[in-house]
């Protein structure tokens, strides 16, 4: 086997071209399964691509173990070339990577901008994973060095990321939907500038100590204390901003009429459709005391006071369903009852059918509910709005209650546009008798 000065023989050269479509593959891969649904955003590009090292990043320094031992047993001279030209080749797959992530944001129309130090982090992360697993290959040429590097990475990054911690996000992570995916999870880019400082370091020390070690070159030793002084400036960067770094603030996307509707802008093509889920429920609770004109969506665990008027939601994907989904919790959050003849009210409230496994009482209190025309039975919400809301609700308020409205109700000659007609099959299975409604200046609807 000839050996160019550092240059990676044949064999690992095609090792590293199969292993490129590999990285290429499990990034790809790893990065889809992180995306929220739905949500067109460079934020979540980036994230997803971050997180996507978790697999990544460990086979990255497999086969770079593999190289470096290869090239150990061979008796080739120690160069920094080599492990340079494996980090090249698992860059090109992170590029491809990229490439997609890139093209599916611009497609949809991506808000916010790409976070080039998120980009940075990734790339830096690789370049720690490879230069372990090429110092470790060099250092133990044996068979089984390749995959227990690779096992050891993945179980530190997999261990720190289930970690709260500044000292975590030394391992190319995020913090970001660990559990719940969440667009507006402590997205942190204030860090990633310190992230990848300390990631490059730390690579370029391991790198330089190994290249030191192996060819006996103490004039090494200058640069490679440079890079762990770079390393300890990028690793005290994030000690000292973790805790006061916080996510940069979220110009909202909106729909203004017929109620404004407000979402995280990477989730702008959901819109419409929480515009006419949320216009029902807004109708239904007109004149009660949760009347509200303004719908927000804000993080999941975000419990800041809202104006009068507006009601968060809460919106983690666009999935066949959102919507019906956001009404749903939105409603269970008014009255969070457990039995079913407040059921019956929530499931009329979010536009769904009614709940399974009625008793004879309960079915006939949802069969005289649901013969009330629509005003009628907005009259019935306000009335009885405080018994709802405190789960007290029994048989006895499901019956004779009755108010003379004339239906349908025909909407004023010079009105602005109307929220539009729903029917039996609208609704869920309420009532038979499609009512015209709009909302006025108040945020009633009428």
């Amino acid at each position: 086997m000839r050996d160019h000065s550092g240059v990676l023989d044949s064999e690992v050269r095609r090792g590293a071209a199969l292993a490129s479509v590999v990285l290429a593959g499990l990034g790809l891969f790893a990065a889809w399964t992180v995306l929220i649904p739905g949500v067109s955003h460079w934020d979540n590009a980036v994230a997803a691509l971050i997180e996507s090292l978790r697999l990544t990043g460990p086979v990255a320094a497999a086969f770079a173990a593999w190289a470096g031992a290869r090239r150990r047993r061979t008796g080739a001279a120690p160069s920094l070339r080599a492990p340079l030209s494996v980090l090249g080749f698992a860059a090109g797959a992170f590029t491809v990577t990229t490439g997609v992530l890139a093209v599916k944001t611009v497609l949809g129309g991506g808000g916010g901008g790409p976070a080039a130090g998120g980009l940075l982090v990734a790339l830096a992360g690789l370049g720690a994973h490879v230069a372990v697993g090429w110092a470790a290959g060099w250092a133990v040429p044996r068979a089984l060095t390749p995959p227990l590097v690779g096992l050891a990475c993945y179980g530190l990054v997999a261990w720190a990321a289930g970690r709260q911690a500044w000292w975590s996000l030394l391992a190319p992570l995020t913090h970001e939907r660990e559990e719940v995916r969440d667009v507006f999870e402590r997205f942190l880019p204030d860090l990633f500038l310190d992230q990848a400082v300390w990631l490059a370091g730390f690579a370029a020390v391991v790198l330089l100590g190994w290249l030191a070690a192996a060819a006996r070159r103490p004039m090494l030793i200058a640069p490679m204390l440079l890079a762990a002084l770079a390393a300890s400036f990028g690793l005290s960067r994030v000690h000292l901003e973790y805790g006061t770094a916080r996510p940069a603030p979220v110009a909202y996307s909106c729909r203004e009429w017929p109620i404004t509707v407000c979402v995280h802008p990477g989730m702008r093509p959901g819109l419409p459709e929480l515009g006419e889920e949320f216009t029902a429920v807004a109708a239904r609770l007109s004149r009660t005391p949760m009347v509200f004109t303004r719908v927000e969506q804000r993080p999941g665990d975000e419990r800041s006071a809202l104006p009068r008027g507006t009601v968060a939601i809460r919106v983690d994907d666009l999935a066949p369903g959102f919507a019906a989904r956001a009404a749903a919790d939105f409603v269970r959050r008014i009255a969070p009852c457990s039995d079913d003849y407040s059921g019956i009210v929530t499931s009329w409230l979010a536009g769904r059918p009614l709940p399974g496994g009625l008793s004879a009482g309960q079915r006939h209190a949802a069969a005289w509910f649901g013969s009330l025309a629509e005003p009628v039975r907005r009259d019935w919400l306000r009335r009885h709005y405080l018994t709802f809301t405190q789960c007290r609700l029994k048989p006895s308020h499901f019956s004779g209650f009755r108010q003379n409205l004339a239906l349908p109700v025909s909407p004023p000659s010079a009105a602005p546009p109307a929220l539009g007609w729903r029917s039996s099959e609208d609704a869920g299975g309420w009532g038979d008798t499609p009512v015209y409604a709009q909302v006025t200046a108040a945020g009633h609807r009428e």
